[in-house]
């Protein structure tokens, strides 16, 4: 139960994640953001960062086997790599419609599934 409660606060963690570091342009791109100040940017990044925290760090504590969870340190840091990639790539292909993957971005991802494989070899 614990791997699937880390797993799913990961991939929120990383929703969160992927808005606070790329929301801002897609509110550039539709005009909501056009004339905020940098700064303005930054704290609304920020605000969004803090929601990704409040689930990151539930995420390791509840994952980590320090605490009886069913990962390791690189386990925990290779699923949360993976699921970042997936995530963004969801994110990206539904708001960025002129983004388009090609097959090197398929084989890098397959790189880093095999990743994940030999992460959790014994």
């Amino acid at each position: 139960m614990n791997a699937l409660i880390t797993i799913g606060l990961l991939v929120l963690s990383n929703i969160f994640m992927t808005f606070a570091w790329y929301g801002h342009l897609k509110l550039q791109q539709t005009g909501v953001s056009t004339h905020w100040p940098l700064i303005a940017v930054i704290l609304f990044s920020w605000g969004i960062a803090l929601l990704e925290y409040t689930c990151q760090v539930p995420a390791n504590r509840i994952g980590s086997d320090v605490n009886g969870g069913p990962f390791d340190l690189v386990q925990l840091k290779v699923l949360q790599e993976i699921i970042s990639l997936v995530v963004f790539t969801v994110i990206v292909t539904l708001l960025f419609r002129g983004t388009s993957f090609h097959w090197n971005h398929l084989a890098a991802f397959l790189c880093l599934v095999a990743a994940v494989y030999f992460t959790f070899l014994k």
